[in-house]
């Protein structure tokens, strides 16, 4: 098998879990590592270099952008977010599996950019679970809480172009499968090309011995 790690990208609605499906799978497996995005925002109280996040000015942020270095970007509060390309395929280099949890948007680029990418949609088993979820956080008022869901609702209508949907459930079995598709994913012909073309030009030499 090739050793190189999938860029796992999970996205998901509001009140998901992906959070704490993510942490759980870190936890629970050493070949995940996850992204680390660079960010033109002041750092918080806490927040380390190349822990947190890579901080820099706007204009190393968008000389970046015009040398391709970014996988994707996008700003929000008039600070630029972006995931660096060099830092993810390092990790995927040494064989890590890359986790970046990001919005829809994102995801899309990514997969634009990077079509080996494995995408995961993680969501509730109803709408009712997630209505359920997002009152039982006690963080948001009920306003807010009806425009997540409408912005779920909006979402859902995006969650075909994704190459799995997860139904995070019982916490302890989502990890499994999230586990179990990584793993699968691996033997699917656009993450084994090296494999591919070796055998190939192997077999080639048997077939003009043929001749």
């Amino acid at each position: 098998m090739e050793k190189k790690g999938i860029l796992l990208v999970i996205s998901g609605f509001s009140g998901a879990g992906k959070g704490t499906l993510v942490k759980k799978l870190m936890e629970t497996y050493d070949e995940y590592a996850l992204s680390v995005s660079m960010t033109t925002r002041a750092p918080r109280e806490g927040e380390q270099e190349g822990v947190h996040y890579f901080f820099t000015d706007r204009e190393r942020f968008e000389k970046t952008i015009a040398e391709d270095g970014l996988i994707e970007y996008a700003q929000y509060c008039g600070n630029y977010y972006g995931t660096p390309r060099a830092y993810v395929e390092s990790q995927l280099a040494r064989g890590s599996n890359v986790i970046l949890e990001i919005e829809m948007q994102g995801a899309l680029q990514i997969k634009q950019k990077i079509p080996e990418a494995l995408l995961l949609f993680v969501t509730p088993p109803s709408a009712a679970e997630l209505e359920r979820r997002l009152v039982g956080r006690g963080t948001e008022t009920p306003e807010v809480i009806a425009k997540r869901l409408a912005r779920a609702y909006e979402e859902s209508e995006g969650m075909d172009a994704y190459d799995y949907i997860v139904v995070n459930d019982v916490l302890e079995e989502c990890v499994e499968e999230v586990h179990r598709l990584v793993d699968a994913a691996r033997c699917e012909p656009i993450r084994r090309t090296e494999f591919i073309k070796e055998i190939t030009e192997e077999l080639k030499g048997f077939a003009k011995g043929a001749e």
